[in-house]
């Protein structure tokens, strides 16, 4: 079965984001990678006054460099949905995986609904079921000893009252490779490829797909 994992980088604010990055991977049956894309939503990326307040607003230099080389295509969200939906129906997608998913299918539906003045809602088809490593990592990992031990030893704990082991896919990334070093690039499609990783992890380790909303 093929999936997609997919990640968004955006402006505004968290609770109302709108995305000016989407990069998506086509995944096979054995999670490698088929197909990949990487999108600067024109309509924001050129919008001044949103991506003043965009989160890595300073990588904005390196969005122009990659689309100069043709390795992220800068595109009016309509086109950039229809690609996706394109390669949902092409590949037969049934799920699509992103880590904190949550985040991930508000803004994409809060950047089509203000572009569109909400004369579009939905990105995603029906057929699609929208899946969360960041659930799926709570139930591996988020109990796990030898990864709790891990985050106490390398002060990777929450803030909380009762400090828990954080799982930011950056920290999960770090335990799998053991690169205490690594960090996020904070940008679509280069986030995607380590979160695949995590998505081969939690399934090896037997994880149940977890759907954003059951």
């Amino acid at each position: 079965m093929n999936r997609i994992i997919l990640d968004t980088e955006t402006a505004n604010s968290l609770e109302e984001p709108i995305a000016y990055d989407i990069g998506w991977a086509v995944l096979d049956d054995d999670l490698n990678v088929i197909k990949t894309e990487s999108y600067a939503i024109a309509e924001v990326f050129l919008d001044s006054d949103l991506m003043a307040g965009a989160y890595y607003a300073d990588k904005v230099p390196k969005y122009w460099d990659d689309i100069k080389n043709g390795d992220r295509k800068l595109a009016r969200l309509a086109t950039v949905i229809c690609a996706l939906r394109n390669d949902i129906r092409a590949y037969q997608v049934r799920e699509v995986f992103a880590h904190n998913a949550r985040f991930d299918d508000l803004s994409t539906k809060l950047t089509e609904r203000y572009l569109t003045a909400s004369k579009y809602r939905y990105v995603f088809p029906k057929s699609v079921t929208i899946c969360d490593t960041l659930k799926m990592s709570r139930e591996v990992f988020g109990k796990n000893p030898t990864y709790r031990k891990f985050c106490e030893d390398n002060g990777f704990m929450t803030k909380h009252k009762t400090p828990r082991p954080r799982l930011t896919a950056e920290v999960i990334y770090r335990f799998l490779t053991g690169d205490l070093s690594f960090s996020e690039e904070h940008q679509g499609l280069a986030d995607v490829l380590i979160e695949k990783e995590i998505l081969k992890a939690c399934l090896a380790l037997g994880a149940v797909r977890c759907a954003l909303w059951e």
